[in-house]
């Protein structure tokens, strides 16, 4: 297609919940960047914590919406519904843009004007360090988006989407508390957006130790749910269905899985695993692996020795 003359407008959108003691870098690398967004917005998500005081440096650069507390997919559709932009470019609070990250997506944004999610690599931190690049755990899909999109959230968690593609679809899912990015984006490619990506790990998304672990169990369920809400998509192809389908199997069979080592490792109640001896869409191991959890715990360590694939090292991360 022929390049734009001018690249679209951004609105840098920041969801904010008891951010006060992150939220000020995130600000200044959204007012840093070297092709100035049109706007930044912050999404105050019902903070209790001082994130007024911490955003009153800025009161002049910024714009602030209030809303109660919601969740994280309601106050992305707040920050949607507040933008001015063509384009919406997510940045949570305790993340950060690199000084050119802006640029990189206009001029991609410019260079192809068909695209409706933007995005680039991103450097994963921990503890202050970084400790890889969101790319090299999860590649991003250059072709066959449309059922790549059901294997991995290759576009990340922080993309920019164009407002027009975001409101076709409805926008957020209100209903997931997790994945709602992951479902948002699949959302949109299966009613034809496409995904462009620069190679450069532009923004600094922060792992926190409580991510890790905490809610792998509930974070592997909402992704089956996704998947498993997708098969009733109108855009869904009768071709794609089989992909859809192996998606949802094996990410039930993970969280099956990580269900039954909850209660071997981790002290998790075994009597609720009983209802996955039935359960529909599971492999044989994983359907295997819960029966024994309840009736033979040492059987089921053998099965299942409390170890995890080394992706679930960024479980924090969409992937």
């Amino acid at each position: 297609m022929k390049p734009l003359a001018q690249p679209p407008t951004f609105s840098i959108v920041i969801t904010a919940y008891q951010a006060a003691d992150t939220i000020a870098t995130a600000v200044e690398s959204a007012l840093a960047q070297t092709h100035p967004p049109l706007e930044v917005v912050v999404v105050d998500d019902g903070s209790t914590d001082d994130l007024a005081g911490a955003l009153e440096p800025y009161a002049e650069q910024i714009r602030v919406v209030h809303r109660e507390n919601g969740g994280g997919a309601a106050a992305r559709n707040t920050g949607a519904e507040a933008a001015r932009g063509d384009f919406m470019a997510v940045l949570d609070a305790d993340d950060a843009y690199h000084p050119r990250r802006l640029e990189a997506i206009a001029e991609l944004a410019r260079a192809r004007s068909e695209l409706d999610l933007l995005t680039t690599d991103a450097r994963l931190i921990l503890g202050g360090e970084e400790v890889g690049t969101f790319a090299a755990a999860t590649p991003f899909a250059t072709a066959n988006q449309r059922t790549s999109i059901f294997d991995t959230c290759f576009v990340g968690g922080w993309p920019a989407v164009r407002l027009s593609r975001l409101e076709s679809i409805g926008g957020f899912d209100e209903s997931f508390r997790i994945a709602y990015d992951w479902d948002c984006w699949l959302r949109a490619i299966l009613d034809g957006a496409e995904a462009g990506f620069v190679d450069q790990p532009l923004y600094d998304y922060v792992l926190h130790d409580g991510s890790l672990s905490a809610n792998r169990v509930a974070s592997l369920w909402e992704r089956a749910r996704l998947l498993e809400k997708a098969t009733h998509d109108s855009n869904l192809r009768d071709e794609e269905r089989p992909a859809l389908s192996r998606a949802v199997r094996m990410n039930r069979s993970r969280a099956a899985a990580a269900e039954a080592r909850a209660s071997l490792y981790r002290g998790a109640p075994r009597l609720p695993l009983g209802r996955l001896v039935a359960a529909p869409r599971l492999q044989p191991h994983a359907r295997l692996a819960a029966l024994l959890a309840v009736v033979a715990p040492p059987l089921a360590r053998r099965m299942l020795p409390d170890d995890r694939p080394a992706d679930d090292r960024f479980e924090g991360a969409p992937v």
